[in-house]
């Protein structure tokens, strides 16, 4: 039994997967759609994979037609992320994440984001609004 933090849902679904941790904002078209890896210089997950990870940012930049284009792209091969949780949701991430069918949530207790690391398991259940470290 792993730690439990309380969320909120954006978009419903459960789903476990490898974490992955982004202190900057992320712009989904500067993310290779072949590989799911990050290629926007300078970020801080510069040359790392999103792909079929539960992808946790604080929000995303960009303009709206970029980012859904973005992740639309990496959805059509495969490598979107399998959920993603966000600190400052958008209109347009939030939009795409319920279109494209990627679990989503925010509102996170504060001290999920002191636990977490790159690596660790992670259990989203959107639609009963836990996450927990596995």
């Amino acid at each position: 039994m792993g730690k439990k933090f309380k969320c909120h849902k954006i978009s419903e679904g459960c789903v476990e997967a490898q974490a992955i941790v982004s202190k900057d904002n992320i712009m989904f078209y500067l993310v290779n759609p072949e590989t799911g890896v990050i290629i926007e210089k300078a970020h801080d997950l510069e040359g790392k994979s999103i792909a079929n990870k539960v992808l946790i940012f604080p929000g995303g930049k960009g303009s709206s037609v970029v980012q859904a284009d973005g992740l639309y792209q990496l959805k059509m091969r495969k490598n979107m992320p399998a959920a993603m949780i966000i600190e400052y949701p958008e209109t347009v991430l939030v939009s795409s994440a319920i279109i494209m069918e990627v679990p989503m949530v925010d509102k996170v207790d504060p001290e999920f984001y002191k636990e977490v690391r790159d690596g660790d398991m992670i259990r989203i259940d959107a639609d009963n609004q836990i996450i927990e470290i596995l």
